[in-house]
């Protein structure tokens, strides 16, 4: 037995009180069609494709080069040649903002799709065995959760990256290899791995509650009396009907990991310089926000947009995906 149709007859009344089937629905074309009744979530939808597009092409299309310096233009303001200023260093504001939007794009997507990859696992697991496996991955689950994300992520950063550069300049004097020399991935991968350690439990938890309610539903329970394995039940049943709220969490956590990732770089301890972050524009800019606020408040008002996009677009994702809500 298949877990949910996709479509379904209606009933119709004829005019001479006959019952006849009438055109099939699809419960996705009733959810694109609540959807687009959201005008919030569709203007959230907008940006957020604009952003994408932007973090896309955006470095291609980017009037300077991000790193390129002209201390005689330091703090200009918005003109013909440089249409958002220029910064303390002479940079062009829009080039860096260009490539600022291409990173907190691969933030967002690698460290929700980790994020997700992990939760779906272990929730999925745990929901299925039960027993100690529940217990001892819920326990997991907690452990993290009740530590402050931000703090933790902290703590991941500064403690593993100087061991980690240390190691590849031993590489180095061993090998030669001037790949150990490069070490300007290394803050994109110690962001994705701290920010998806957060990120997991709670996609557990709903993949889990999902898996526990769903294994209740009398198609799960003819699978297993028919001698479904776990993974076929799972892959076949389970996961297609946890979309709805998956998708409203995965919305969800890209806005917050652009958020966090931000937070760190503003501090100082997430993508460093010469990369480009949104939060480490906002870091150099608050030495002289006072005199010229542009430089803090571009970058501000930019991650504001594009993070009320993202609730925007989860708050409709999630009206249009729970048919209950416009029964």
């Amino acid at each position: 037995m298949s877990a949910a149709k996709p479509e379904a007859q209606v009933a119709r009344i004829a005019d001479d009180g006959s019952i006849y089937a009438g055109a099939q629905r699809n419960l996705w074309q009733d959810a694109a069609r609540r959807f687009r009744k959201n005008w919030l979530a569709v203007a959230g939808l907008v940006v957020i494709a604009l952003f994408l597009i932007l973090a896309l092409i955006g470095p291609h299309i980017a009037p300077y080069d991000f790193l390129e310096q002209n201390i005689v233009k330091a703090f200009q303001g918005s003109s013909a040649e440089h249409l958002l200023g220029v910064d303390d260093l002479g940079r062009d504001i829009l080039s860096r903002m260009l490539h600022g939007a291409r990173t907190a794009a691969l933030v967002a997507f690698f460290t929700t799709i980790i994020s997700l990859v992990i939760g779906v696992l272990v929730g999925g697991w745990a929901g299925i065995r039960g027993g100690r496996t529940d217990e001892f991955l819920m326990w997991i689950s907690d452990l993290i959760q009740a530590m402050p994300g931000l703090l933790l992520v902290i703590l991941i950063n500064t403690t593993l990256r100087r061991p980690i550069i240390n190691w590849f300049d031993a590489l180095y004097e061993q090998t030669r290899n001037s790949f150990y020399l490069n070490t300007l991935w290394l803050d994109y991968v110690l962001v994705f791995s701290a920010l998806a350690l957060i990120g997991w439990p709670g996609l557990a938890r709903l993949i889990r509650g999902q898996v526990l309610s769903i294994g209740e539903e009398d198609y799960v329970l003819a699978a297993r009396a028919l001698g479904a394995s776990e993974r076929h039940i799972m892959g076949r049943h389970v996961i297609p009907n946890a979309m709805g709220p998956l998708v409203v969490a995965v919305t969800a956590g890209m806005g917050g990991a652009i958020l966090l990732e931000a937070s760190l770089s503003f501090l100082g301890i997430g993508i460093q310089p010469p990369n480009a972050s949104w939060g480490s524009m906002l870091q150099e800019g608050l030495r002289y926000w006072q005199i010229f606020p542009h430089l803090m408040l571009i970058p501000a008002v930019t991650i504001g947009i594009v993070q009320v996009a993202f609730v925007f677009l989860g708050d409709g994702l999630n009206d249009a995906l729970d048919p209950r809500r416009n029964s």
